[in-house]
């Protein structure tokens, strides 16, 4: 197996979308990200530097096959996704075609299952609908990317020089610390 016949492998499964990011890395979506799609693969297009691990396709596993996996001589915890039970592989030679595929159909379905609901209604629609939509809120995350961004400071209402934070009054600050009338709880008679 290599990079281009995975590649032609995995964009054969339902609605799967590639991207270019983070440098040479192609990810694999279930789903566009425009509409709430979520990563299953990441193949990493880099050739290796020597002395350094390099993981040639990261991919999502389930919690229950996570430690098994990483028995597998050349897979290891992928970085940054581990948490999410995703595996790291050093090299093609790692599995079979057959063993290739069907640990990327499972990461698929895995990923699909993970879904939002509203996602899962917009993959059911008919192929040009979903076209549509996925054009229109591509056109809005790009409108607001080009909006500045207010800073949490520039979000919040300015303070006035003399103004102070509001205080409770004095009775009701002691009787919320346990106190009544100014009588401390240890010095009053015992209830009945």
């Amino acid at each position: 197996m290599d990079a281009e016949r995975l590649r032609a492998f995995l964009l054969t499964l339902p609605h799967v979308v590639e991207t270019m990011q983070w440098g040479n890395n192609l990810v694999f979506w279930v789903g566009d990200k425009a509409i709430g799609g979520k990563m299953f693969a990441l193949m990493n297009l880099d050739d290796p530097t020597e002395g350094r691990t390099h993981a040639v396709i990261s991919y999502a596993s389930s919690p229950a096959r996570f430690p098994d996996l990483l028995e597998l001589d050349g897979l290891y915890p992928a970085p940054y996704f581990a948490r999410i039970h995703w595996i790291a592989v050093e090299h093609w030679q790692t599995f079979s075609t057959p063993d290739w595929e069907n640990e990327l159909r499972q990461a698929h379905a895995i990923t699909l299952a993970k879904l939002p609901p509203r996602t899962c209604t917009i993959l059911t629609m008919p192929r040009t609908a979903q076209r549509r939509l996925i054009h229109d809120r591509r056109q809005v995350l790009a409108t607001q990317s080009k909006q500045p961004a207010l800073s949490k400071q520039e979000g919040r209402p300015k303070k006035s020089k003399n103004s102070k934070p509001a205080s409770k009054s004095p009775a009701k600050h002691q009787k919320d610390r346990g106190t009544s009338a100014g009588t401390p709880r240890s010095k009053r008679p015992p209830s009945k």
